[in-house]
């Protein structure tokens, strides 16, 4: 269930800035907390659930370029970070490369206090140790030459640049690492990040191009099950894929997804207790890859039995000519006993399943497009 004590807030990150959603015990009534940083792209706001106040904003700024922004006492101060990730100089006879914009942010184990990691635009990895207040360059693939081969180039095609993604650390262990790169595969690090192999077989890539070359692997998005971390579940550019560990073998669940959905798509939500538990969001992924919801018709697809079958969820939501879609940050769970949902659009619509996703409703209308969400409990 969620912290009693602590109080329910709905993290939104979006094009022009962020919003704080404070809800009600029930999650019947909300506060609008915001906009935080107005104009300004926020790719992902992250909570420490290691004290329940700290939290991080991945900004990009009109004026001070890619930054962190950090507050203490639950985001009613900030302060910008000191020393914000950057690359350092080439090495290894590589080219100079800066960093466009911080994506994606994640806490480390809570056995190391203070410890977060980010991934950036283009590809790299990024830690910090002491709050976010200053980052460096993490592990050695930011400068390995086959790393960068994985890569590709700023100019891959990818929207708003390749991303490092899916920064997940094992509760178990935290010299247990994973990230996710678009393009570039799944990785993993067992040895605290001082090394890192692909994690790819099982994986399919889009037709005409050799799966053996890890650079054309394009993971969207990598979940870990909270109470079996052993199983990962991940949404991908050719479908969607669970594994079970030890296993270093991707096995496509999204086949049983009815064909004229697919299981092409970017979020994905694991259950906080459940892992045969998980949703998606599919869009159209056919050949132009519109970007949209598939027939303009969008619905949650649910699994109970670890991606054997899957059941549409579209209760309360449009039935037709709604052209948007989700981004892979922009859906979540809370811990609630009935778990609540959480979805972002790109036209700026968020909307909230207090049953699991058999039934939703529009929480807020008429945002900036929403790049993130992430529902926390503040102390």
């Amino acid at each position: 269930m969620m912290n009693p004590t602590g109080k329910l807030v709905l993290l939104v990150a979006t094009r022009k800035g962020a919003w704080l959603f404070h809800g009600d015990a029930g999650r019947r009534t909300w506060r609008t907390d915001g906009p935080h940083f107005l104009g300004h792209i926020i790719n992902h706001l992250v909570l420490d659930p290691r004290d329940g106040r700290t939290l991080l904003a991945a900004a990009k700024t009109g004026h001070l370029g890619p930054t962190i922004f950090r507050s203490i006492d639950c985001g009613r101060s900030w302060r910008e970070a000191s020393k914000p990730p950057a690359f350092g100089p080439a090495k290894n006879g590589l080219e100079a490369r800066s960093v466009d914009h911080t994506f994606w942010l994640a806490t480390a184990h809570a056995s190391e206090p203070g410890v977060w990691y980010a991934g950036t635009s283009p590809q790299g990895l990024f830690r910090s140790e002491d709050g976010g207040v200053s980052w460096a360059p993490f592990s050695c693939i930011n400068d390995d030459p086959t790393y960068r081969q994985w890569f590709g180039t700023v100019q891959d095609g990818t929207p708003d640049g390749p991303k490092l993604h899916s920064i997940i650390v094992d509760p178990r262990d935290p010299k247990h690492l994973y990230f996710a790169m678009s393009g570039g595969g799944v990785h993993e690090s067992t040895d605290g990040g001082q090394s890192f192999a692909p994690l790819v077989e099982g994986m399919q890539v889009v037709g005409g191009f050799d799966p053996g070359n890890v650079a054309f692997h394009d993971p969207h998005c990598v979940r870990i099950c909270p109470t079996n971390p052993d199983r990962l579940y991940q949404q991908n550019h050719c479908g969607i894929y669970r594994l079970d560990r030890p296993g270093k073998r991707w096995r496509r669940i999204g086949e049983a997804m009815p064909k004229e959905v697919g299981d092409i798509g970017f979020p994905m939500v694991v259950h906080p207790r459940d892992d045969k538990a998980a949703w998606v969001l599919p869009m159209d992924g056919s050949d132009v890859w519109p970007r949209v919801s598939p027939g303009g018709r969008p619905a949650v697809y649910a699994t109970r039995d670890g991606g054997e079958t899957w059941q549409r969820h579209d209760d309360g939501l449009p039935r037709e000519q709604a052209w948007w879609t989700v981004k892979r940050q922009a859906m979540c769970a809370d811990r609630a006993d009935t778990v609540g949902l959480y979805f972002g659009t790109t036209s700026g619509e968020l909307w909230l399943s207090r049953d699991e996703g058999a039934h939703w409703e529009v929480l807020a209308r008429h945002l900036p497009e929403i790049y993130a969400l992430e529902a926390v409990t503040c102390a």
